[in-house]
């Protein structure tokens, strides 16, 4: 069965800016979902036994490997199986949040979603990446340059070296303007941002839902 995997690491569940953007995703999908709600099921943190079972023979694995093994096999299967994907990745601090950095340490694994001698399996499969934001980082903003989110998620999910996706980023950025008063300035900018978001997104899931569907 072929079904969108979205895959959503914000913590503020239905407050979330990257969660309402994804609604207005989902909600023009047509197809089957299958959704990973990390805030609410962590993957674990990659351990010693995660990172050993890999190159063990699984009859000799360790009762800790075999957990292990288990947790990455359910993540990179459901991962290989699906045929497009939605990201919900707020940022958080500068970067994502530790609960996405822990799945994608979980389903990188050389030789299974990583090619060292060949495209990923997963190359050209289109990706939609929303990350809400509580300022600005473009050009011209203070604090352009200090995202350190979109360019390892762009490089990590996007390259053909790695996972190879067909990844389009969406930025409702701003999200702090209605809450912070030295901020007031930037509501105009904020609800620019958050209807233009929200616009790409239905745009996004119509265009791929018709290509998977064509």
């Amino acid at each position: 069965m072929s079904y969108l995997l979205h895959i959503d690491a914000s913590s503020l569940g239905e407050a979330s800016v990257s969660r309402q953007v994804a609604r207005s995703f989902r909600d023009e999908w047509k197809g089957a979902v299958v959704h990973r709600d990390l805030a609410v099921s962590p993957a674990p943190h990659l351990s010693a036994a995660g990172i050993t079972a890999r190159t063990t023979d699984p009859a000799e694995r360790s009762p800790e490997q075999a957990k292990a093994a288990a947790v990455q096999d359910e993540l990179i299967e459901e991962f290989l199986g699906a045929d497009a994907y939605l990201f919900t990745v707020p940022m958080y601090n500068l970067t994502m949040p530790s609960v996405f950095k822990a799945w994608l340490d979980q389903i990188m694994v050389a030789g299974r979603t990583l090619s060292f001698d060949g495209p990923p399996p997963t190359l050209g499969r289109p990706a939609v990446l929303i990350s809400a934001r509580g300022g600005g980082y473009g050009p011209g903003a203070p604090k352009h340059g200090m995202d350190h989110l979109v360019p390892a998620l762009e490089t990590v999910l996007g390259h053909p070296a790695n996972l190879g996706l067909e990844l389009t980023t969406v930025l409702p950025e701003l999200t702090m303007a209605p809450y912070v008063p030295m901020m007031a300035p930037l509501l105009p900018m904020h609800e620019a941002s958050l209807t233009d978001a929200h616009a790409q997104a239905r745009g996004l899931a119509t265009a791929i839902g018709g290509r998977q569907a064509a």
